[in-house]
């Protein structure tokens, strides 16, 4: 018989995720942007210093935009930033609501 080798497990800590409320609300996004027809596709990685929610037009492209959440500018810029397929930095913050703002102004029409 083989020899059976635990799988490793993560030190708590040691990796950056999305908490529930701030995922719904991405998720929420996301959803409404898929129905306007603005994306297709999106990706999760979750990592040491960052989590980061991209989302794309086609899988086979660069992200459209990213938003990331980085814990450690905390107390300096804000930890959540929303970031360009040019990877600039379009709006960074301490909330998610302001930060995602850019990306629901698409979504908004001019209705008579």
């Amino acid at each position: 018989m083989g020899t059976v080798t635990p799988f490793p497990v993560p030190l708590r800590g040691t990796q950056i995720g999305f908490e529930r409320v701030e995922l719904t609300r991405i998720l929420d996004l996301y959803g409404r942007m898929v129905a306007a027809g603005h994306w297709r596709d999106y990706a999760i990685e979750l990592g040491r210093d960052a989590a980061v929610f991209a989302a794309f037009r086609r899988a086979t492209e660069r992200p459209e935009l990213r938003i990331e959440k980085r814990p450690a500018l905390r107390g300096k810029q804000g930890m959540w930033a929303l970031i360009g397929e040019t990877g600039a930095v379009l709006k960074r913050g301490h909330e998610l609501g302001p930060v995602l703002a850019p990306a629901e102004r698409r979504l908004m029409k001019l209705v008579e």
